[in-house]
């Protein structure tokens, strides 16, 4: 079975929800759906970790999922959010200049899906 690993870089609620829904999909469907945060989605976390946000419930299922595997440690300090990424437990990752490299996923058989 293919195993897919999300890199979300949009910072769009609207469009992110689609990465949660499709994530946890996969997820349950044993196709991975791992999401790695890059770019402007790094500055959703400290609003997803915000109860009253209407991502919250679907950024809790994910991450107590253990489907998210990090965000960008470049964009996380360039956007001045690794520390509330940090807070919510979410790896800061990043061994290709700061920004996680797909090439680590494809070797590891991974389906790169860019949001």
């Amino acid at each position: 079975m293919q195993t897919c690993v999300f890199f979300a870089f949009r910072g769009d609620p609207l469009c992110f929800v689609h990465v949660l829904l499709n994530s946890l999909d996969m997820a349950q469907k044993g196709m991975g759906g791992k999401i790695i945060l890059e770019g402007e989605s790094v500055k959703l976390v400290p609003l997803m970790a915000d109860p009253g946000h209407f991502l919250h419930p679907l950024y809790i299922k994910a991450k107590e999922a253990g489907l998210i595997l990090g965000a960008c440690r470049a964009c996380s300090h360039k956007l001045k959010v690794a520390d509330a990424v940090t807070q919510e437990g979410i790896p800061l990752i990043g061994e290709m200049a700061g920004h996680p490299a797909m090439s680590d996923f494809i070797e590891k058989g991974y389906t790169i899906l860019t949001f």
